[in-house]
């Protein structure tokens, strides 16, 4: 029986090395994207930059890149200036940038507010002149709300919280405006002057002010057609003074009830 020629191997590299080859190629190829990445061409940039702050208005701050070489390049020392970047790209000292179209929308809604508590405050005005109140109610108006002001002499005997019956009429007259014009909050506010109470049943001016306060919403409640669940009442004392308590005539003035009318447009 012949012999059989025993096969010898293929001349060449082993197989492994093609794999090992390949993987050195990719290793290669990453190394070289990661170079490639820690550069950054500054014209380019800049363009996308501008194209970013137009589509989604940021950079307000006045950067014209990320850069100049602040955030890219500059590896473990770009920590050191990252205060120096987002002062660059819009944060001030007090906080962050906000947005121009914000800050233009808070005065427009600001001025709306400000119209509206204007046109209510003449409508008010007018019907106290018919009603020939011009004399006991003071009108003002903020852009949250219209505030008529009643000095306290008109509406209560000293030290006290019953109202008095020629105040009735007034406040009648009062929840009529009320009735007309009040579309959202109302706030009844009671205001003392700075002297300590005295031979009264009340222990201090907090409370005073708060029934008085409380008096001028409970008749408003009874006799005007107004929820009671948009109306508030508070006493807030001696602390919000209108002039100055060292005089007979400023502490009189300080003791007052203010009747606010808020808004449609305001926060309440």
């Amino acid at each position: 029986m012949a012999r059989r020629r025993k096969e010898e191997a293929p001349k060449g590299s082993p197989g492994w090395i093609a794999t090992f080859g390949d993987l050195m190629n990719l290793l290669l190829c990453f190394f070289v994207l990661l170079f490639s990445m820690s550069s950054v061409d500054a014209q380019k940039f800049d363009l996308m930059a501008a194209s970013f702050s137009q589509a989604f208005s940021i950079f307000d701050g006045g950067a014209s890149a990320v850069g100049d070489g602040i955030l890219i390049s500059n590896g473990v020392s770009q920590l050191n200036e990252l205060d120096q970047y987002i002062n660059s790209t819009g944060k001030t000292e007090e906080g962050d940038a906000v947005p121009d179209s914000l800050n233009e929308a808070e005065r427009k809604l600001e001025e709306a507010k400000l119209k509206e508590s204007e046109e209510l405050s003449e409508k008010v005005e007018e019907a106290v002149a018919e009603q020939s109140l011009s004399d006991v109610i003071d009108v003002e108006f903020t852009s949250q709300y219209v505030q008529l002001t009643l000095q306290g002499s008109l509406l209560f005997d000293s030290g006290s919280t019953v109202l008095k019956e020629e105040s009735l009429p007034v406040l009648d007259k009062i929840g009529i405006m009320l009735e007309r014009y009040a579309q959202s909050t109302i706030e009844v506010e009671g205001h003392t002057d700075n002297v300590p109470m005295s031979g009264s049943k009340y222990s201090n001016n907090d409370e005073l002010s708060s029934g008085r306060a409380l008096s001028v919403f409970n008749y408003l409640i009874e006799h005007a057609d107004l929820d009671p669940a948009i109306i508030k009442h508070s006493g807030r004392g001696e602390y919000v003074p209108i002039a100055d308590n060292s005089t007979a005539q400023g502490r009189a003035l300080n003791r007052r009830v203010e009747i606010r009318i808020y808004n449609s447009l305001s926060s309440y």
